[in-house]
Protein backbone atom coordinates (compact mmCIF):
# COMPACT_ATOMS: atom_id res chain seq x y z
CA UNK A 1 0.00 0.00 0.00
CA UNK A 2 1.12 3.78 -0.59
CA UNK A 3 -1.53 5.68 0.29
CA UNK A 4 -4.04 6.11 3.26
CA UNK A 5 -6.72 5.81 1.20
CA UNK A 6 -5.98 2.02 0.06
CA UNK A 7 -6.52 0.92 3.38
CA UNK A 8 -10.59 1.57 2.51
CA UNK A 9 -9.72 0.32 -0.67
CA UNK A 10 -8.22 -3.06 0.12
CA UNK A 11 -10.85 -3.24 2.54
CA UNK A 12 -13.64 -2.81 -0.33
CA UNK A 13 -12.30 -5.53 -2.27
CA UNK A 14 -12.80 -7.86 0.58
CA UNK A 15 -15.86 -6.99 2.40
CA UNK A 16 -17.43 -4.12 0.18
CA UNK A 17 -20.62 -3.98 1.98
CA UNK A 18 -19.37 -4.34 5.29
CA UNK A 19 -19.95 -1.23 7.60
CA UNK A 20 -16.65 1.60 7.14
CA UNK A 21 -18.54 4.64 8.97
CA UNK A 22 -21.25 5.54 11.35
CA UNK A 23 -22.58 8.53 11.93
CA UNK A 24 -26.06 9.23 13.91
CA UNK A 25 -28.35 7.65 11.41
CA UNK A 26 -25.74 7.77 8.30
CA UNK A 27 -24.07 4.67 7.11
CA UNK A 28 -21.37 4.38 4.72
CA UNK A 29 -20.40 0.32 3.44
CA UNK A 30 -16.29 0.42 2.53
CA UNK A 31 -17.74 0.66 -0.91
CA UNK A 32 -19.58 3.42 -0.39
CA UNK A 33 -16.66 5.40 1.78
CA UNK A 34 -14.23 4.56 -1.04
CA UNK A 35 -16.34 5.79 -3.77
CA UNK A 36 -17.43 9.60 -1.91
CA UNK A 37 -13.73 9.91 -0.92
CA UNK A 38 -12.72 9.39 -4.73
CA UNK A 39 -15.53 11.89 -5.68
CA UNK A 40 -14.03 14.35 -3.40
CA UNK A 41 -10.86 14.06 -4.76
CA UNK A 42 -11.75 14.53 -7.98
CA UNK A 43 -14.03 17.36 -7.13
CA UNK A 44 -11.02 18.83 -5.58
CA UNK A 45 -8.90 18.60 -8.74
CA UNK A 46 -11.54 20.22 -11.03
CA UNK A 47 -11.30 22.89 -8.48
CA UNK A 48 -7.77 23.08 -9.69
CA UNK A 49 -6.16 21.98 -6.23
CA UNK A 50 -3.04 20.75 -6.98
CA UNK A 51 -1.12 17.57 -5.74
CA UNK A 52 0.87 18.69 -2.47
CA UNK A 53 -1.22 21.67 -1.88
CA UNK A 54 -2.98 21.54 1.66
CA UNK A 55 -6.96 20.92 2.55
CA UNK A 56 -8.01 22.34 5.60
CA UNK A 57 -10.68 20.86 7.56
CA UNK A 58 -12.71 22.75 10.19
CA UNK A 59 -15.30 20.75 11.13
CA UNK A 60 -17.05 18.51 13.90
CA UNK A 61 -16.98 14.62 13.64
CA UNK A 62 -19.17 13.76 10.93
CA UNK A 63 -18.95 11.91 7.18
CA UNK A 64 -17.81 14.86 5.29
CA UNK A 65 -15.09 15.02 7.50
CA UNK A 66 -13.78 11.62 6.69
CA UNK A 67 -14.57 11.79 3.51
CA UNK A 68 -12.86 15.01 2.91
CA UNK A 69 -9.62 13.50 4.31
CA UNK A 70 -9.42 10.65 2.01
CA UNK A 71 -10.48 12.41 -0.53
CA UNK A 72 -7.50 14.81 -0.52
CA UNK A 73 -5.53 11.52 -0.29
CA UNK A 74 -7.40 10.50 -3.61
CA UNK A 75 -5.97 13.59 -5.30
CA UNK A 76 -2.54 13.99 -3.76
CA UNK A 77 -3.10 16.90 -1.70
CA UNK A 78 -2.42 17.44 2.00
CA UNK A 79 -5.41 17.04 4.78
CA UNK A 80 -4.76 19.42 7.51
CA UNK A 81 -7.84 18.49 10.01
CA UNK A 82 -8.31 21.31 12.27
CA UNK A 83 -9.77 21.08 15.78
CA UNK A 84 -13.17 22.15 16.13
CA UNK A 85 -12.41 23.88 19.64
CA UNK A 86 -10.45 26.12 18.50
CA UNK A 87 -11.04 29.82 18.77
CA UNK A 88 -11.16 31.63 15.39
CA UNK A 89 -7.44 33.51 15.77
CA UNK A 90 -6.32 29.59 16.03
CA UNK A 91 -7.75 28.60 13.47
CA UNK A 92 -6.40 31.61 11.05
CA UNK A 93 -2.87 30.86 12.28
CA UNK A 94 -3.45 27.30 11.05
CA UNK A 95 -4.33 28.55 7.48
CA UNK A 96 -1.56 30.78 7.63
CA UNK A 97 1.02 28.63 8.74
CA UNK A 98 0.03 25.21 6.53
CA UNK A 99 -0.63 27.53 3.33
CA UNK A 100 -4.03 25.74 3.21
CA UNK A 101 -5.08 26.45 -0.48
CA UNK A 102 -8.67 25.05 0.13
CA UNK A 103 -10.87 24.85 3.10
CA UNK A 104 -13.86 22.63 4.17
CA UNK A 105 -15.99 23.86 6.69
CA UNK A 106 -19.42 24.54 7.47
CA UNK A 107 -21.35 28.12 6.70
CA UNK A 108 -21.71 28.78 10.26
CA UNK A 109 -17.99 27.89 10.43
CA UNK A 110 -17.29 29.95 7.28
CA UNK A 111 -19.19 33.42 8.60
CA UNK A 112 -17.14 33.07 11.75
CA UNK A 113 -14.00 32.66 10.88
CA UNK A 114 -13.98 35.07 8.12
CA UNK A 115 -14.36 37.77 10.53
CA UNK A 116 -10.71 36.56 11.97
CA UNK A 117 -9.44 35.87 8.38
CA UNK A 118 -9.32 33.24 5.57
CA UNK A 119 -6.02 33.56 4.21
CA UNK A 120 -4.49 32.09 1.90
CA UNK A 121 -7.71 30.03 1.28
CA UNK A 122 -9.05 30.43 -2.07
CA UNK A 123 -11.43 27.33 -2.21
CA UNK A 124 -13.94 27.46 0.19
CA UNK A 125 -16.17 24.77 0.45
CA UNK A 126 -19.06 24.88 2.75
CA UNK A 127 -21.07 21.21 3.77
CA UNK A 128 -24.25 22.92 3.75
CA UNK A 129 -26.08 25.75 2.39
CA UNK A 130 -24.52 29.15 3.15
CA UNK A 131 -26.75 32.09 4.31
CA UNK A 132 -27.85 34.85 1.56
CA UNK A 133 -25.52 37.27 2.60
CA UNK A 134 -22.39 35.38 3.01
CA UNK A 135 -20.06 35.91 -0.19
CA UNK A 136 -16.17 35.69 0.99
CA UNK A 137 -13.93 37.76 0.44
CA UNK A 138 -11.52 38.82 -2.32
CA UNK A 139 -10.54 35.92 -4.98
CA UNK A 140 -12.04 33.42 -2.48
CA UNK A 141 -14.59 30.75 -4.19
CA UNK A 142 -17.21 29.79 -2.61
CA UNK A 143 -18.69 25.75 -2.99
CA UNK A 144 -21.03 23.77 -2.25
CA UNK A 145 -20.43 20.34 -0.92
CA UNK A 146 -19.75 18.02 -4.15
CA UNK A 147 -21.96 15.06 -3.41
CA UNK A 148 -24.89 17.86 -4.44
CA UNK A 149 -23.41 16.85 -8.00
CA UNK A 150 -21.72 14.22 -7.92
CA UNK A 151 -23.62 10.71 -6.99
CA UNK A 152 -21.80 8.74 -4.59
CA UNK A 153 -22.08 5.81 -5.79
CA UNK A 154 -20.89 6.84 -9.80
CA UNK A 155 -19.02 4.21 -10.33
CA UNK A 156 -17.20 5.83 -13.63
CA UNK A 157 -15.33 8.58 -11.48
CA UNK A 158 -11.64 7.54 -11.84
CA UNK A 159 -9.13 6.43 -9.30
CA UNK A 160 -6.61 9.51 -8.76
CA UNK A 161 -3.81 9.35 -11.50
CA UNK A 162 -1.45 11.22 -9.38
CA UNK A 163 1.71 9.72 -8.96
CA UNK A 164 2.17 8.82 -5.28
CA UNK A 165 4.46 6.55 -3.10
CA UNK A 166 4.33 6.35 0.18
CA UNK A 167 6.68 8.23 1.84
CA UNK A 168 4.71 11.30 0.01
CA UNK A 169 3.63 13.96 2.53
CA UNK A 170 -0.30 13.35 3.57
CA UNK A 171 -1.60 15.35 6.79
CA UNK A 172 -0.65 18.03 8.72
CA UNK A 173 -1.89 18.01 12.44
CA UNK A 174 -1.00 20.48 14.63
CA UNK A 175 -0.07 19.90 18.30
CA UNK A 176 1.61 22.77 20.98
CA UNK A 177 4.76 22.20 22.13
CA UNK A 178 7.08 24.06 24.70
CA UNK A 179 6.86 27.35 22.67
CA UNK A 180 5.12 29.56 20.32
CA UNK A 181 2.08 28.89 18.31
CA UNK A 182 1.09 25.04 17.34
CA UNK A 183 3.16 23.64 15.23
CA UNK A 184 2.08 21.57 12.02
CA UNK A 185 3.74 17.52 12.33
CA UNK A 186 4.64 15.91 9.08
CA UNK A 187 3.01 12.83 8.58
CA UNK A 188 3.78 10.50 5.34
CA UNK A 189 1.38 7.81 3.93
CA UNK A 190 4.04 5.58 5.52
CA UNK A 191 3.46 7.10 9.02
CA UNK A 192 -0.56 6.90 8.75
CA UNK A 193 -0.10 3.10 7.57
CA UNK A 194 2.10 2.12 9.80
CA UNK A 195 0.96 3.47 12.21
CA UNK A 196 -2.57 1.56 10.98
CA UNK A 197 -0.56 -1.56 10.97
CA UNK A 198 0.57 -1.60 14.54
CA UNK A 199 -2.35 -0.04 16.81
CA UNK A 200 -4.24 -3.10 14.85
CA UNK A 201 -1.83 -5.61 15.64
CA UNK A 202 -1.32 -5.03 19.53
CA UNK A 203 -5.35 -4.65 20.12
CA UNK A 204 -6.36 -7.66 18.13
CA UNK A 205 -8.69 -5.90 15.74
CA UNK A 206 -11.20 -7.86 13.47
CA UNK A 207 -13.53 -7.08 10.90
CA UNK A 208 -16.56 -7.77 13.85
CA UNK A 209 -14.96 -4.57 16.15
CA UNK A 210 -16.82 -1.67 16.77
CA UNK A 211 -14.71 1.16 17.42
CA UNK A 212 -16.27 4.42 18.89
CA UNK A 213 -14.39 7.26 17.60
CA UNK A 214 -14.52 9.69 20.63
CA UNK A 215 -11.43 11.58 20.29
CA UNK A 216 -10.80 14.61 18.06
CA UNK A 217 -9.66 13.84 14.67
CA UNK A 218 -7.28 16.33 14.82
CA UNK A 219 -5.52 14.18 17.78
CA UNK A 220 -2.78 11.50 16.42
CA UNK A 221 -5.15 9.38 18.73
CA UNK A 222 -8.37 10.04 17.10
CA UNK A 223 -7.33 9.42 13.85
CA UNK A 224 -5.79 6.63 14.72
CA UNK A 225 -9.08 4.87 15.48
CA UNK A 226 -10.55 5.43 12.15
CA UNK A 227 -7.56 4.24 10.43
CA UNK A 228 -6.66 1.31 12.88
CA UNK A 229 -10.26 0.22 12.50
CA UNK A 230 -9.77 0.36 8.27
CA UNK A 231 -6.54 -1.57 8.54
CA UNK A 232 -8.98 -4.59 9.99
CA UNK A 233 -12.02 -3.94 7.45
CA UNK A 234 -13.81 -2.97 11.04
CA UNK A 235 -16.61 -0.02 11.30
CA UNK A 236 -15.92 3.36 13.12
CA UNK A 237 -18.53 4.89 14.94
CA UNK A 238 -18.16 8.79 15.24
CA UNK A 239 -19.43 10.58 18.05
CA UNK A 240 -19.04 14.46 19.13
CA UNK A 241 -18.81 14.17 22.68
CA UNK A 242 -21.64 16.01 24.62
CA UNK A 243 -21.99 14.35 28.27
CA UNK A 244 -20.89 10.65 29.50
CA UNK A 245 -24.41 9.48 28.75
CA UNK A 246 -24.41 10.08 25.09
CA UNK A 247 -21.04 7.67 25.16
CA UNK A 248 -23.37 5.01 26.65
CA UNK A 249 -26.51 5.35 24.40
CA UNK A 250 -24.14 5.39 21.34
CA UNK A 251 -22.59 1.97 23.07
CA UNK A 252 -25.94 0.62 23.83
CA UNK A 253 -27.12 1.61 19.93
CA UNK A 254 -24.00 0.46 18.16
CA UNK A 255 -23.24 -2.33 20.36
CA UNK A 256 -19.63 -0.78 20.45
CA UNK A 257 -16.76 -3.32 21.18
CA UNK A 258 -13.67 -0.72 21.83
CA UNK A 259 -13.22 2.73 22.66
CA UNK A 260 -10.08 4.86 23.35
CA UNK A 261 -9.98 7.51 25.48
CA UNK A 262 -8.08 10.16 27.53
CA UNK A 263 -8.09 10.34 31.78
CA UNK A 264 -10.77 13.18 32.21
CA UNK A 265 -13.10 11.26 29.51
CA UNK A 266 -12.58 8.14 31.71
CA UNK A 267 -13.32 9.41 34.86
CA UNK A 268 -16.70 11.05 33.39
CA UNK A 269 -17.24 7.28 31.76
CA UNK A 270 -16.68 5.49 34.63
CA UNK A 271 -19.49 7.70 36.66
CA UNK A 272 -21.97 7.20 34.21
CA UNK A 273 -25.11 4.96 34.38
CA UNK A 274 -24.15 1.65 31.99
CA UNK A 275 -27.11 -0.64 31.46
CA UNK A 276 -25.67 -4.36 31.34
CA UNK A 277 -25.86 -4.76 27.63
CA UNK A 278 -23.14 -2.43 26.36
CA UNK A 279 -20.81 -2.46 29.74
CA UNK A 280 -20.45 -6.72 28.57
CA UNK A 281 -20.17 -5.98 24.74
CA UNK A 282 -17.17 -3.98 25.14
CA UNK A 283 -13.66 -5.90 24.72
CA UNK A 284 -11.23 -3.72 25.37
CA UNK A 285 -10.82 -0.01 26.84
CA UNK A 286 -7.69 2.21 26.03
CA UNK A 287 -5.79 4.58 27.98
CA UNK A 288 -3.57 7.50 26.38
CA UNK A 289 -2.50 10.88 26.90
CA UNK A 290 -1.82 10.83 30.28
CA UNK A 291 -1.58 8.72 33.48
CA UNK A 292 -4.99 6.94 34.31
CA UNK A 293 -5.12 7.15 38.26
CA UNK A 294 -5.13 3.55 39.74
CA UNK A 295 -8.74 3.80 41.23
CA UNK A 296 -10.16 5.04 37.64
CA UNK A 297 -8.61 2.04 36.36
CA UNK A 298 -10.08 -0.35 38.87
CA UNK A 299 -13.78 1.46 38.62
CA UNK A 300 -13.56 0.51 34.47
CA UNK A 301 -12.37 -3.05 35.32
CA UNK A 302 -15.37 -3.69 37.33
CA UNK A 303 -17.92 -1.60 34.72
CA UNK A 304 -16.41 -3.88 31.40
CA UNK A 305 -15.87 -6.94 33.21
CA UNK A 306 -14.87 -8.27 29.71
CA UNK A 307 -12.46 -5.94 28.34
CA UNK A 308 -9.42 -6.13 28.47
CA UNK A 309 -7.64 -2.85 29.51
CA UNK A 310 -5.09 -1.60 27.57
CA UNK A 311 -2.41 1.85 28.98
CA UNK A 312 -0.45 3.55 26.13
CA UNK A 313 1.83 6.34 25.55
CA UNK A 314 2.57 8.26 22.34
CA UNK A 315 3.64 11.40 20.63
CA UNK A 316 2.40 12.85 17.81
CA UNK A 317 5.61 12.92 16.15
CA UNK A 318 5.81 9.23 16.14
CA UNK A 319 1.95 8.51 16.25
CA UNK A 320 1.84 5.52 19.45
CA UNK A 321 5.53 4.83 20.98
CA UNK A 322 4.36 1.88 24.11
CA UNK A 323 1.75 0.03 25.05
CA UNK A 324 1.02 -1.84 28.17
CA UNK A 325 -0.39 -6.21 27.58
CA UNK A 326 -3.20 -6.38 29.55
CA UNK A 327 -1.69 -9.28 31.43
CA UNK A 328 0.56 -6.74 33.34
CA UNK A 329 -1.62 -4.03 34.16
CA UNK A 330 -2.57 -5.93 37.71
CA UNK A 331 1.54 -6.25 38.70
CA UNK A 332 2.37 -2.90 37.02
CA UNK A 333 -0.48 -0.42 36.04
CA UNK A 334 1.81 2.81 36.60
CA UNK A 335 3.74 1.30 33.57
CA UNK A 336 3.56 2.68 29.76
CA UNK A 337 4.85 -1.02 28.73
CA UNK A 338 7.06 -1.66 25.85
CA UNK A 339 7.92 -0.56 22.41
CA UNK A 340 4.51 -0.69 19.85
CA UNK A 341 4.99 -3.37 16.88
CA UNK A 342 8.07 -2.10 14.61
CA UNK A 343 9.10 0.65 16.64
CA UNK A 344 12.19 0.72 19.02
CA UNK A 345 12.09 2.61 22.53
CA UNK A 346 15.32 3.96 23.62
CA UNK A 347 16.36 5.44 26.66
CA UNK A 348 19.35 7.34 26.97
CA UNK A 349 21.06 10.27 28.80
CA UNK A 350 22.20 13.08 27.72
CA UNK A 351 25.24 12.32 25.67
CA UNK A 352 23.16 9.60 23.89
CA UNK A 353 24.66 6.52 25.90
CA UNK A 354 22.13 3.99 26.96
CA UNK A 355 21.08 3.85 30.95
CA UNK A 356 21.12 1.37 33.13
CA UNK A 357 18.29 -0.45 34.58
CA UNK A 358 16.13 1.93 36.61
CA UNK A 359 18.15 4.98 35.65
CA UNK A 360 15.96 8.02 34.15
CA UNK A 361 17.03 9.14 30.96
CA UNK A 362 15.08 10.89 27.93
CA UNK A 363 13.03 8.41 25.83
CA UNK A 364 14.12 8.35 22.14
CA UNK A 365 11.43 6.65 19.03
CA UNK A 366 13.26 4.88 16.70
CA UNK A 367 10.44 3.18 13.54
CA UNK A 368 8.71 3.65 10.68
CA UNK A 369 6.19 6.08 12.50
CA UNK A 370 8.98 8.64 12.88
CA UNK A 371 6.85 11.77 11.20
CA UNK A 372 8.85 14.16 9.01
CA UNK A 373 9.52 16.63 11.12
CA UNK A 374 7.98 19.84 11.28
CA UNK A 375 6.20 22.09 8.46
CA UNK A 376 8.14 24.91 7.76
CA UNK A 377 10.50 24.72 10.83
CA UNK A 378 13.98 23.01 10.36
CA UNK A 379 14.64 24.57 13.69
CA UNK A 380 12.37 23.04 15.81
CA UNK A 381 13.04 19.67 13.33
CA UNK A 382 16.91 19.64 13.80
CA UNK A 383 16.45 19.94 17.65
CA UNK A 384 13.41 16.98 17.54
CA UNK A 385 14.28 14.88 14.92
CA UNK A 386 17.96 13.76 15.14
CA UNK A 387 20.13 10.67 14.26
CA UNK A 388 19.51 7.66 16.50
CA UNK A 389 22.10 7.02 18.96
CA UNK A 390 22.69 3.65 17.99
CA UNK A 391 25.19 2.65 15.56
CA UNK A 392 24.43 0.44 12.96
CA UNK A 393 26.56 -2.28 11.79
CA UNK A 394 28.70 -2.06 8.42
CA UNK A 395 28.52 2.27 8.65
CA UNK A 396 25.12 2.29 7.61
CA UNK A 397 23.73 5.52 8.16
CA UNK A 398 21.73 6.35 11.58
CA UNK A 399 17.60 6.24 11.41
CA UNK A 400 16.25 9.39 12.42
CA UNK A 401 14.84 9.22 16.25
CA UNK A 402 12.32 11.43 18.03
CA UNK A 403 14.44 12.49 20.73
CA UNK A 404 10.33 12.55 23.29
CA UNK A 405 11.75 15.37 25.61
CA UNK A 406 10.01 13.14 28.31
CA UNK A 407 11.81 11.46 31.25
CA UNK A 408 11.13 7.72 31.95
CA UNK A 409 13.10 4.58 33.39
CA UNK A 410 12.83 1.25 32.34
CA UNK A 411 13.04 -1.59 34.70
CA UNK A 412 15.17 -4.72 35.04
CA UNK A 413 12.27 -6.72 32.71
CA UNK A 414 12.25 -4.10 30.20
CA UNK A 415 9.44 -2.25 31.07
CA UNK A 416 9.27 1.65 30.61
CA UNK A 417 7.43 4.62 33.29
CA UNK A 418 6.90 7.69 32.92
CA UNK A 419 9.41 10.20 35.42
CA UNK A 420 8.50 13.55 33.67
CA UNK A 421 8.85 16.07 31.18
CA UNK A 422 11.87 18.14 31.06
CA UNK A 423 10.59 21.25 28.93
CA UNK A 424 8.00 23.63 30.08
CA UNK A 425 5.02 22.17 27.99
CA UNK A 426 2.24 21.43 29.63
CA UNK A 427 -0.18 18.43 29.20
CA UNK A 428 -4.08 19.03 29.99
CA UNK A 429 -6.87 16.44 29.44
CA UNK A 430 -4.52 14.82 26.44
CA UNK A 431 -3.66 17.93 24.69
CA UNK A 432 -0.52 19.26 24.54
CA UNK A 433 -0.29 22.82 25.50
CA UNK A 434 2.24 25.57 24.89
CA UNK A 435 2.71 28.18 27.71
CA UNK A 436 3.74 30.65 25.51
CA UNK A 437 0.08 30.65 23.55
CA UNK A 438 -1.53 31.31 26.87
CA UNK A 439 1.15 33.89 28.20
CA UNK A 440 0.36 36.25 24.29
CA UNK A 441 -2.83 35.72 25.28
CA UNK A 442 -2.77 37.31 28.43
CA UNK A 443 -0.40 40.13 27.10
CA UNK A 444 -2.67 40.85 24.10
CA UNK A 445 -5.26 41.58 26.90
CA UNK A 446 -3.00 44.89 28.28
CA UNK A 447 -4.24 43.89 32.08
CA UNK A 448 -0.65 42.68 32.61
CA UNK A 449 2.84 43.74 32.95
CA UNK A 450 4.15 39.98 32.91
CA UNK A 451 2.50 36.35 32.56
CA UNK A 452 3.83 32.87 33.51
CA UNK A 453 1.77 29.67 32.59
CA UNK A 454 2.55 26.73 34.37
CA UNK A 455 1.07 22.89 34.55
CA UNK A 456 0.51 21.71 37.80
CA UNK A 457 -0.60 17.85 38.95
CA UNK A 458 -3.85 17.22 38.61
CA UNK A 459 -5.60 13.87 39.26
CA UNK A 460 -8.65 14.52 36.86
CA UNK A 461 -6.60 16.43 34.21
CA UNK A 462 -3.04 15.10 34.17
CA UNK A 463 -2.41 18.96 34.42
CA UNK A 464 -4.09 22.28 35.11
CA UNK A 465 -3.02 25.07 33.96
CA UNK A 466 -2.28 27.97 36.71
CA UNK A 467 -1.46 31.43 35.13
CA UNK A 468 1.08 33.62 37.08
CA UNK A 469 0.84 37.20 36.49
CA UNK A 470 2.16 40.82 37.32
CA UNK A 471 -1.60 43.15 36.75
CA UNK A 472 -1.03 46.38 34.79
CA UNK A 473 -2.47 49.21 37.02
CA UNK A 474 -5.97 48.78 38.20
CA UNK A 475 -6.34 45.35 36.19
CA UNK A 476 -8.81 42.92 37.54
CA UNK A 477 -8.23 39.35 37.73
CA UNK A 478 -11.96 38.30 36.38
CA UNK A 479 -11.90 40.84 33.82
CA UNK A 480 -8.40 38.64 32.27
CA UNK A 481 -9.99 35.57 32.75
CA UNK A 482 -13.38 36.69 31.18
CA UNK A 483 -10.48 37.20 28.26
CA UNK A 484 -9.07 34.58 28.46
CA UNK A 485 -12.38 32.28 28.37
CA UNK A 486 -13.05 34.14 25.07
CA UNK A 487 -10.01 33.96 23.20
CA UNK A 488 -8.70 30.32 24.33
CA UNK A 489 -10.38 26.97 23.91
CA UNK A 490 -11.71 25.37 27.21
CA UNK A 491 -8.98 23.27 27.39
CA UNK A 492 -6.37 25.93 27.69
CA UNK A 493 -8.16 28.68 29.96
CA UNK A 494 -6.23 29.20 33.01
CA UNK A 495 -8.12 27.31 36.36
CA UNK A 496 -6.08 29.35 38.56
CA UNK A 497 -4.79 32.44 37.85
CA UNK A 498 -2.42 33.96 40.74
CA UNK A 499 -1.89 37.93 40.92
CA UNK A 500 2.09 38.78 42.23
CA UNK A 501 4.31 41.56 43.04
CA UNK A 502 6.60 39.81 40.27
CA UNK A 503 7.16 36.54 39.19
CA UNK A 504 10.81 35.05 40.57
CA UNK A 505 13.73 34.60 38.02
CA UNK A 506 16.58 32.77 38.06
CA UNK A 507 20.16 34.40 38.62
CA UNK A 508 20.38 35.00 34.67
CA UNK A 509 17.29 37.01 34.70
CA UNK A 510 14.62 34.25 33.08
CA UNK A 511 11.66 32.80 34.45
CA UNK A 512 12.40 29.11 35.63
CA UNK A 513 9.36 27.23 34.81
CA UNK A 514 10.51 23.89 35.84
CA UNK A 515 11.06 25.14 39.65
CA UNK A 516 8.37 27.37 39.63
CA UNK A 517 6.20 24.24 38.19
CA UNK A 518 7.72 22.68 41.67
CA UNK A 519 7.57 24.81 44.05
CA UNK A 520 3.15 25.39 43.34
CA UNK A 521 3.38 21.45 43.15
CA UNK A 522 4.69 21.01 46.28
CA UNK A 523 3.87 24.10 48.22
CA UNK A 524 0.57 24.83 46.32
CA UNK A 525 -0.65 28.34 45.64
CA UNK A 526 -0.28 29.41 49.06
CA UNK A 527 3.27 30.06 48.69
CA UNK A 528 2.77 32.61 46.34
CA UNK A 529 -0.19 34.18 47.46
CA UNK A 530 1.33 34.81 50.48
CA UNK A 531 4.40 36.30 48.79
CA UNK A 532 2.46 38.73 46.53
CA UNK A 533 0.03 39.59 49.72
CA UNK A 534 -3.30 38.65 47.87
CA UNK A 535 -5.12 35.52 47.40
CA UNK A 536 -5.19 32.86 44.34
CA UNK A 537 -8.11 33.21 42.53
Amino acid sequence: MRNLLDLVQSAARRTPDAQALVCGDSRLSYLELLQRSRAFGWALSSLGVAPGERVAIFLDKRIETVVSMLGACAAGCVFVPVNPLLKPNQVAHVLRDSGARCLVTSALRARSQAAEGLAPVSELIVTDEPEPAFCGTGTLKLHHWPDHNIAPGNASIPASSTPCIDTDLAALLYTSGSTGLPKGVMLSHRNLLEGAWSVAEYLRHTPSDRILALLPLSFDAGLSQLTSAWSAGATAVLLNYLTAQDAVLACERESITAITGVPPLWMQLAGATWPDGPRNIVRYFANTGGHLPLPVLQKLRTLFPRAMPYLMYGLTEAFRSTWLDPAQVDQRPDSIGKAVPNARILVVREDGTPCTPDEPGELVHVGASVTLGYWNDATRTAQRYRPSPEVKPGGAPRDTAVWSGDLVRRDSEGFLYFIARNDAQIKSSGYRISPEEIEETAHASGMVVEALALGIPDDALGEAVALLVVLAGDSDIDDLRNWCVQRLPRYMVPREIISCPEIPRNPNGKFDRVALRNRVAVSGFASLARRSGEKAS
